[in-house]
């Protein structure tokens, strides 16, 4: 992907629809691919993380051991927590297909949301959506017991 197809992906992405075009430019520019094969370990739990990942096509099962947890695809972003506040993993994450994945470390996230307090309230709104998921999951799995 060249910066300007980088830049519209992120464009398309929740996390940084409050973010202007030329800040989005600058992120596109430091933005590392990663290509996977279906069965590549991305993440290892227990290991510490300090990147977060998007995808851009493809297919990711998150995981502890053979508990599978959630699959995500195309759009979705995983390992934002450890991106903010560099912990070990709390799960692991495999890619299910081929799938190509865009990085950004916790330190350029942090240089950006200090120059730029919109990208904080998209990501405070992609943290605050996973938790309600994460709190439905929990509901549903409690009520259906």
């Amino acid at each position: 992907m060249n910066t300007f197809e980088k830049m519209l992906f992120l464009k398309s992405m929740p996390l940084f629809k409050y973010v202007k075009d030329e800040v989005l430019l600058g992120v596109a520019s430091v933005l590392e691919e990663q290509l996977v094969k279906p069965g590549e370990l991305i993440i290892q739990k227990g290991d510490l993380g300090t990147i977060m990942y998007m995808v851009v096509a493809g297919k990711v099962r998150v995981h502890d051991g053979d508990h599978a947890i959630k699959e995500m695809a195309d759009h979705e972003v995983f390992g934002e927590l450890a991106a903010l506040s560099p912990e070990k993993r709390i799960a692991s994450v495999t890619a299910i297909d081929e799938t190509l994945l865009l990085k950004i470390s916790s330190t350029v996230i942090y240089d950006l949301m200090e120059m730029q307090t919109d990208l904080a309230k998209g990501i405070i709104q992609v943290l605050c959506q996973r938790v309600r998921s994460i709190a439905s999951d929990l509901s549903h799995a409690t009520t259906s017991h």
